[in-house]
């Protein structure tokens, strides 16, 4: 199973120009080192503050675009991981050895996989999809 971990933003992350304490970092470093060694970690990545984003919002073909930063920082996401694990009680049990510092939630969502669309969807859609997702794969990989 698949699932997104998604740490949502703090005060410090949402400061433009704040960089986070280094040991917290070396921490982090080493719980990622630990996540990829026991064969979890699928990918992560840290955000920019919503401060340089924007949100696209459509009403049916009509679209409004507004600059950040955006005032509902409790629903915004810092970071997150993709970890391919058994179970969401897994999943769980990394993110409670996650180094962490202050207040801080993190949110644990499972990825649907093609096969979650069985009853939806042919035999052939489905392989279709896989295709398209290892083909796009092997364009990251280009890079």
């Amino acid at each position: 199973m698949r699932f997104m971990v998604i740490v949502k933003v703090t005060e410090d992350t949402e400061n433009e120009g704040a960089l986070p304490d280094p040991q917290l970092m070396a921490d982090l470093n080493k719980f990622n080192d630990e996540l990829l060694e026991a064969g979890v970690l699928i990918g992560y990545d840290g955000l920019h503050p919503s401060s340089k984003g924007a949100r696209v919002h459509f009403t049916g073909k009509n679209c409004t675009v507004i600059d950040g930063p955006f005032a509902e920082s409790k629903e915004l996401i810092a970071s997150f991981w993709f970890w391919q694990v058994k179970s969401l009680e897994e999943a769980i049990e990394w993110v409670k050895r996650c180094p962490n510092e202050g207040e801080a939630d993190i949110e644990i969502r499972q990825v649907f996989e093609p096969e979650d669309f069985a009853s939806a969807f042919s035999d052939e859609e489905i392989q279709k999809e896989k295709q398209f997702r290892a083909r796009m794969a092997a364009n990251a990989a280009k890079k």
